[in-house]
């Protein structure tokens, strides 16, 4: 993967950005995606964020290479804190990171959001903690999308806020339109899952050490849930 030829996952990911945005690019690594989308015309400007010094200095090295200088700006800095308000900014995407991750840099960060920004996440993990996070912030799933790439899931979730929005604990679990899609890769996804969760369930019950309820129970209920879903 590189500028020129960007993963599946990613490809996935730039499809989501709109035609013309100034995005923000946050945990940017070697900067591939903005500087893909602006080698495309696809984006106006971009800020590539980076915490890290390794991947900061590599993307320096990806906008200096590929002539982007003067249209992306690479900065070191903690999650939404590379962003300024002159940016004016309308996509963020954030990707390769927990959810959990995802969702406390965006509430971390949330006094530098307009409200006005497209989010275009994908996270590895953690999808449940961060759909909670957009729906309890005015945020509506506008789109959600599933792909299998070198034996593992991901999942890509578009939102922007729109103002109340409540989903119910299976929407947050499985995600509103995977649910309502019902894709093939979706499918093949809870069921493995669904296995893996049952087998767990197994080793609790022949464990002999006293575990906790609540962890069994959330289990339990997952897997009722995940039944449900493939009945």
């Amino acid at each position: 993967m590189n500028e020129h030829t960007l993963s599946l996952r990613l490809e996935r990911v730039a499809a989501h950005v709109p035609g013309g945005a100034r995005l923000a690019d946050i945990g940017s690594d070697h900067g591939y995606l903005p500087v893909a989308l602006m080698r495309r015309g696809a984006i106006a400007a971009a800020v590539a964020g980076e915490v890290a010094l390794t991947p900061f200095h590599a993307a320096e090295r990806t906008v200096r290479e590929n002539g982007q200088a003067l249209y992306i700006s690479v900065r070191l800095a903690s999650g939404l804190a590379a962003i300024e308000w002159e940016d004016r900014i309308t996509a963020i995407s954030i990707c390769g990171m927990g959810g959990e991750t995802i969702r406390d840099i965006l509430d971390s960060g949330k006094a530098r959001l307009s409200g006005h920004e497209r989010l275009i996440l994908q996270p590895n993990g953690g999808e449940q903690p961060l759909r909670q996070w957009l729906m309890e912030n005015g945020y509506r799933i506008l789109c959600e999308e599933l792909l299998r790439e070198n034996r593992f899931d991901y999942e890509i979730i578009v939102a922007e806020r729109t103002g109340p929005v409540i989903y119910t604990a299976e929407q947050l679990y499985f995600g509103p339109l995977q649910m309502q899609g019902r894709s093939p890769v979706f499918l093949a996804k809870w069921q493995r899952l669904l296995r893996h969760k049952q087998k767990t369930l197994n080793h609790f019950a022949r464990a002999r050490q006293t575990l906790p309820e609540g962890k069994v129970q959330a289990i339990a209920q997952q897997v009722r849930w995940i039944t449900e879903l493939l009945a």
